[in-house]
């Protein structure tokens, strides 16, 4: 393998520790790293040389991210026309943080919708605030106005979100308690 110029490697360098970043990178900050190991001395202003080569050589259609300035430092993002694709990625794994106190009160809502907090937290037991405020971020639940009653408390009902999250058209596609009730399910003895 051929030995990289040491400008090629102080490119690679520089793309190393901004894609090791959690957090934009500012040229100040390269310098400040790569000052120990650099034989030559090194400038905010050479950085920047070397960022603006670095942003061509991403901004290449072979390429799914670019060199982003952001904050007043340097990121690799996704390409915009990732965005939807990304979306997708975050949505399922979204899917796999969903607590047993979430989906109990999903549950709830989707069967019963629309309904009052007190109302999901007579039938749980337990107060829901925190998990429906974790729903209403996750966007599968939406405030769907108030109910006609004393205070005049919100109701909760499924987002347009809920159903692509869980494949269905609509909540009349939802299992009905029949569908999935089974023997191993019962509580107590069947006596007939």
């Amino acid at each position: 393998m051929p030995k990289k110029t040491d400008l090629e490697q102080l490119q690679l360098n520089i793309e190393a520790l901004i894609f090791a970043s959690e957090q934009s990178l500012t040229s100040d900050e390269i310098v400040q790293v790569l000052q120990g190991s650099e034989e030559e001395t090194l400038t905010a202003e050479k950085i920047a040389s070397h960022l603006e080569i670095i942003r061509r050589k991403y901004d290449s259609d072979e390429f799914a991210f670019s060199l982003v300035q952001l904050n007043g430092g340097y990121q690799f993002l996704t390409k915009k026309r990732f965005h939807q694709i990304v979306n997708q990625l975050q949505m399922q794994r979204s899917k796999k943080k969903l607590s047993q106190a979430a989906l109990e009160t999903l549950a709830i809502i989707a069967y019963r919708q629309p309904i009052t907090k007190l109302e999901i937290e007579q039938i749980r037991g337990v107060s829901c605030d925190y998990t429906i405020q974790k729903l209403l971020e996750k966007e599968l639940i939406t405030i769907s106005g108030k109910a006609e009653t004393i205070g005049k408390p919100i109701l909760y009902s499924t987002s347009s979100l809920f159903m692509d999250y869980f494949g269905i058209n609509s909540s009349a596609e939802l299992p009905q308690l029949k569908d999935i009730a089974t023997d191993e399910n019962e509580i107590g003895e069947n006596k007939e």
